[in-house]
């Protein structure tokens, strides 16, 4: 019995530890709560993508397993969340459900499009140690209850839009190491308090708006590995005692105003590596100190300051060195002795441009320096290319990127043939004439060639080795180039940029261009004596056509519909004759157009421009009525930027072209060399339109310059002017306009330019300050202007100037000397008709002054 017992009890137990075994392997480990408060976040944001991280969170599965999420093993509780790179978009909920992941110990949200304020609730999740918010669009300030985070060791919140102070509340973040601030909009000193923060080896509030001196409070944060001030507005001396940072190895403060000398204790730093300086008002002999050997200094850049004297010959010591800008160098006018950069030969990047010396430099004797250089800058600079070269050695053979702009270059440097690595080529601002040699098509590896103003004058047929098939990026603007397009160009098939503008190239515009059409995004052949129509292919990709200022003729492509990328398209000055292409309104990214001085004719029909920013129709032949509605659909200029993006100077295009135009702008004629992407323009000025100006031009906020001058406008210019309110120009003068001036443009406070000549306007011209600084010829030849502020600009335009005081002298002396021969007879006849009048007192009798009277009150009532 007590086996059969003993063996019905172990099966028993068995059977019930199996059924918790197998209960085991389907209950979650995610507690109910955390899976809801994370599907209630997901909701909290829209997601872009569908494949982002998000995607595995089900409703019926266990969160702990969802990407992203990590969970505490034993209590299921969510102790890291991860949602990096995840598409999410939107803004924290002020309840937000973040707050439920007490036992948060990582929270990542970079790279997603974030916007909004950080709740200060985040300051609840305790045990964060990792908080990275970096790249995102995140505003306001940088919540103070961050200090709550007392066991932070890492706190990103670089890269998004973030202003005010740093808080001060960061010093109570003690165990921190690494924090990142950059790339904000942060404002203030940088705390002392970061003092406190012992444990911090990376420091970096670089491109924000601090100011003040160098903290020297960083002294005291004796880890410190990598510190980033560059992009600020800091000031003062840079301290030097700055050795105390022992463990430094990357230091950058370049984009400030620090001035006074380079400490050569930074140079003694055994840890350093790197060292950015550049862009400052540092004003010094540079002493290196003590250099330790072998020095582990991999980056010295210190150009673009105002450092003097003879280049240090110790820099030879830096036999690490891969990256050396010594440029805007002021050696005294003395020499440089090249061979200190032949001991460098890790070098990679050499940067010697705007040195101010005497010292005329061999590119041939600079490329032998180092086997290894990748990049060389000798931009303007005193550089000699010599066909033969003195040196023995071969230059780098891993050359590929060669900067020789305005180094006074006389002839093309033949050492570039053998240079089978390069990529990228300017020759541009010298003196090079003759033709471009046909080799140069044919290094395989060559993307970007810019020569621009010099005194080229043809191109030289390619050998026959085959065309390079890297070509990109193309400039020969401001030459001499004369004939045809050369036809090789339209090989380069890969070709995106092409820009032949300011020369004298005849002829039509090839057809074979057409064979860039896959790739080509801008097309610039402006200032040239090309003839026949625009080019008629379809470029897919193109952003910019530009044919201004040629001999074209015929009617504008209808292919153009086609053109789905086209942001910038100028036609103006050539002999085009069309109606108005309101059809290329379907061409969602256009923002610029100018067909000005033209031979486009009729009316101007209503379209919607989407995104237009500037419109130059002047100069042509187009005439009828606006509807009052015509602006209604103009989208891009009807919302009213910010502060901040008027101020922004950023340009159309990218850092390979930027668009270019001229523009009538307060009356002068002004060449845009770049568009401000924020600029709006209308000018409808020199053409024959009618009736009245549209009501709805008031819709327009954000246009800055508005020309309808030198038309046949007529009727009132509308009050609903008063609401541009980012005006800068308003032209509307030689049209036939009546009326008032409307009072509400007094209050437009950026209206620095304004003319109302020759119209037909009356009444009361506005008195705000802007009107009280214009000259009196941009109200001449109206008839009834009048008031404080006209009277301030035109009262003394009738004062009579010496040689009117003379003649009006003359004719009085000549008066009298008339009345005196005729007082004997005159005075009978006066007495006569005298007495006539004050019997009779006819109505129509008025004297000159009574009626001049009537008329200045008749006009005050009006």
């Amino acid at each position: 019995m007590s086996i059969i017992h003993i063996t019905l009890s172990f099966l028993f137990l068995f059977v019930f530890d199996s059924h918790d075994v197998f209960a085991a392997t389907t209950r979650h480990l995610c507690r109910p709560e955390q899976r809801n408060a994370l599907l209630q976040l997901k909701n909290e944001f829209k997601i872009w993508v569908s494949n982002g991280k998000t995607e595995s969170w089900a409703n019926d599965t266990d969160c702990c397993y969802w990407d992203g999420i990590k969970c505490d093993a034993k209590s299921g509780e969510v102790i890291e969340l991860d949602l990096s790179n995840s598409y999410l978009y939107g803004q924290f909920h002020s309840n937000t459900s973040l707050q439920s992941f007490r036992f948060l110990t990582t929270l990542k949200l970079y790279y997603n499009d974030l916007y909004g304020e950080i709740p200060s609730s985040i300051g609840n999740l305790s045990l964060l140690t990792s908080l990275d918010l970096s790249s995102n669009q995140f505003s306001g300030q940088i919540p103070s209850s961050i200090g709550n985070l007392s066991l932070l060791t890492s706190l990103d919140l670089s890269s998004n839009q973030f202003s005010g102070q740093i808080p001060s509340s960061i010093k109570k973040l003690s165990h921190l190491e690494t924090l990142d601030l950059g790339r904000n909009r942060l404002t203030g000193e940088i705390p002392d308090s970061f003092a406190s923060l012992k444990n911090l080896t990376r420091l970096d509030v670089s491109a924000n708006k601090l100011s003040g001196n160098f903290p020297i409070s960083l002294l005291n944060l004796t880890e410190l590995s990598y510190l980033s001030l560059t992009s600020n507005q800091l000031t003062g001396t840079l301290p030097p005692n700055i050795s105390s940072l022992s463990n430094l190895r990357y230091f950058w403060a370049s984009d400030n105003d620090f001035v006074g000398t380079i400490p050569s204790s930074l140079f003694t730093i055994p840890s350093l590596t790197d060292i950015i300086l550049s862009n400052n008002q540092l004003d010094s002999l540079l002493e290196f100190g003590n250099i330790s050997s072998p020095s582990k200094l991999k980056w010295l850049v210190l150009g673009r300051n105002n450092l003097r004297g003879p280049i240090p010959r110790s820099v030879s010591k830096l036999v690490k060195l891969r990256v050396l800008d010594l440029s805007n160098w002021n050696t005294q006018l003395g020499p440089i002795d090249l061979s200190i950069f032949s001991h460098l030969k890790s070098l990679r990047d050499l940067t010697l441009s705007h040195l101010n010396t005497t010292t005329t430099i061999d590119l041939n004797a600079i490329l032998s320096c180092s086997q290894r250089l990748e990049t060389l800058d000798l931009s303007g600079s005193h550089v000699s290319a010599k066909t033969k070269s003195s040196v023995s050695d071969p230059p780098s053979q891993m050359l590929g990127y060669l900067t020789l702009s305005g180094c006074g270059v006389t002839e093309f440097p033949e050492i570039i043939r053998t240079l089978h690595s390069m990529s990228y080529l300017d020759i541009s601002n010298n003196n090079i004439k003759g033709q471009v040699p046909g080799w140069l098509w044919t290094l395989p590896n060559l993307t970007y060639v810019n020569l621009s103003n010099n005194t080229f004058v043809s191109f030289e047929s390619p050998t026959k080795q085959g065309l390079s098939s890297a070509m990109r990026f193309l400039f020969g603007s401001k030459n001499n180039f004369t004939g045809k397009i050369p036809s090789f160009i339209c090989a380069l098939d890969s070709l995106r940029v092409l820009d032949l503008s300011s020369n004298k190239l005849n002829g039509s515009i090839p057809l074979c261009i057409g064979n860039l059409k896959s790739n080509l995004w801008v097309l610039n052949l402006r200032h040239n004596r090309l003839s026949g129509g625009p080019p008629e292919n379809v470029f897919e990709r193109l952003r910019s056509l530009d044919v201004g200022y040629n001999q074209l003729v015929g009617k504008l492509p209808r292919s153009l519909i086609h053109f789905s990328a086209l942001e910038v398209l100028n036609l103006e000055s050539n002999r085009i004759n069309d109606t108005f292409p309101f059809w290329l309104s379907s061409l969602q990214n256009l923002q610029v157009i100018v067909l000005r001085s033209n031979a486009f004719h009729g009316p101007i029909h209503r379209a919607s421009f989407l995104q237009l920013k500037i419109m130059d129709i002047s100069h042509n032949h187009f005439n009828g009525i606006l509807p009052s509605d015509y602006f209604v659909n103009w989208s891009k200029m009807s919302s009213l930027g910010t502060e901040e993006d008027r101020s922004n100077e950023n340009y159309m295009g990218d850092r390979n072209y930027e668009d270019s135009m001229v523009l009538m702008n307060k009356g002068v004629a002004l060449e845009l060399v770049r568009i401000l992407k924020i600029l709006t323009a209308l000018d409808f000025s020199g053409n024959r339109l009618e009736g009245e100006i549209p009501s709805s031009i008031g819709l327009l906020k954000e246009l800055h310059v508005l020309n309808l001058s030198n038309n046949a406008f007529t009727g009132h210019i509308p009050s609903s002017m008063g609401n541009l309110t980012a005006l800068e120009s308003l032209d509307v003068s030689q049209n036939k306009l009546s009326g008032e001036i409307p009072q509400e443009l007094g209050y437009l406070s950026y209206l620095a330019y304004m003319n109302f000549s020759h119209n037909q306007l009356v009444g009361l011209v506005p008195g705000g300050t802007q009107f009280r600084t214009q000259h009196c010829s941009s109200f001449e030849d109206n008839s009834g202007l009048f008031g404080p502020a006209f009277e301030e600009v035109c009262g003394d335009i009738h004062t009579p100037s010496s040689q009117e005081e003379a003649e009006e002298e003359d004719e009085e002396v000549f008066s009298w000397i008339a009345a005196a021969i005729g007082f004997g007879p005159g005075i009978v006849f006066g007495l006569t008709i005298g007495y006539i009048l004050v019997l009779y007192k006819p109505r129509w009798f008025m004297s000159p002054f009574g009626r001049n009277k009537r008329r200045s009150r008749s006009t005050t009532t009006h």
